[in-house]
């Protein structure tokens, strides 16, 4: 049995990606080429920072498919795909990304299409479908926290999870739906290590109906595999590490989330602990990583 190196299921028989998830992110069921060479790939993407409506930490390559989605090419701004070499600053960022999406997945977390990639010289490349780009060429209208709150890109860590909640109250159609899935990615980010989840990194969108509503998640990362100390972005009541029940309970009092809500998404999260663990003891991650996400998981599980 092989593990799926898109949806993380470890049933891809002779892999390793199922052809319904090369469906759903590339609309064909072969993997494309990627039409870069490796060696520029950093050079690029360097290029690139400032001509893209992105923002983060890793390198990121603006890529759209050729018209027989055949190959993935460089795009300059209207790129509906995201590619993510390797960092020469911090080492296998690609494969720390996709097993903290996937593992998003298991905690209820609505993320967008994504899968790792080989490229020439053997390196794991992170691939991911915009959704905010839809495949008749129509763009959902979007804006990410640090927008919303008035402030410019370099404001991004002068926010709280309470400054949050403010503005998805303030600006979403549905404010309690939104604000709960915000609390659950609060604790989410708490149980896997990510101390990048900044006001750039959480973002409303107006989807099709009109709504305005949380956007999927993006750029997750596991953040103490690479940053042993790191902690949180944004403080949660107050704090940015060593969070117990009260700082969760204040959260969800100050989010207006009823006390068997907020139980509910730390229920879930516990439930997900054995699947979650074994997608990273099978996951592409070196050893010492694999096992170090491991130990975190379990010492942050929510019972």
């Amino acid at each position: 049995m092989t593990l799926c190196l898109a949806c993380g299921a470890d049933d891809a028989g002779d892999g390793p990606y199922h052809a319904a998830c090369l469906l759903e992110l590339f609309g064909v069921a072969t993997v494309p080429a990627v039409d870069v060479e490796v060696a520029r790939l950093h050079t690029l993407a360097l290029a690139m920072v400032g001509r893209v409506s992105v923002s983060g930490v890793q390198r990121k390559l603006s890529v759209r498919l050729t018209a027989d989605r055949a190959t993935l090419q460089i795009a300059l701004g209207d790129g509906r795909y995201l590619l993510k070499p390797q960092a020469g600053t911090f080492p296998n960022l690609p494969e720390n990304e996709w097993v903290t999406q996937r593992l998003a997945v298991l905690a209820g977390i609505e993320v967008p299409p994504c899968a790792l990639l080989r490229l020439r010289d053997g390196t794991w490349a992170y691939v991911v479908r915009r959704f905010d780009r839809l495949e008749d060429g129509r763009k959902w209208a979007m804006e990410d926290f640090c927008q919303l709150a008035e402030l410019a890109p370099s404001g991004k860590y002068d926010g709280s999870a309470e400054r949050c909640g403010k503005l998805v109250r303030r600006h979403a159609s549905e404010p309690l739906v939104d604000l709960l899935r915000l609390y659950r990615q609060f604790v989410f980010t708490w149980w896997v290590g990510n101390g990048d989840l900044h006001l750039k990194n959480l973002a409303l969108v107006r989807d099709d109906d009109r709504r305005i509503r949380l956007s999927p998640a993006y750029d997750q990362l596991n953040t103490r595999l690479v940053l042993p100390d790191d902690t949180l972005a944004m403080p949660i009541a107050g704090k940015r590490d060593n969070l117990q029940t009260g700082a969760w309970r204040k959260l969800a009092e100050n989010f207006g989330i009823g006390a068997k809500a907020a139980a509910r998404v730390h229920a879930e999260l516990f439930a997900a602990l054995p699947a979650a663990t074994a997608l990273v003891e099978r996951s592409p991650l070196p050893e010492p990583m694999r096992e170090a996400y491991g130990a975190l998981l379990r010492a942050r599980a929510f019972g």
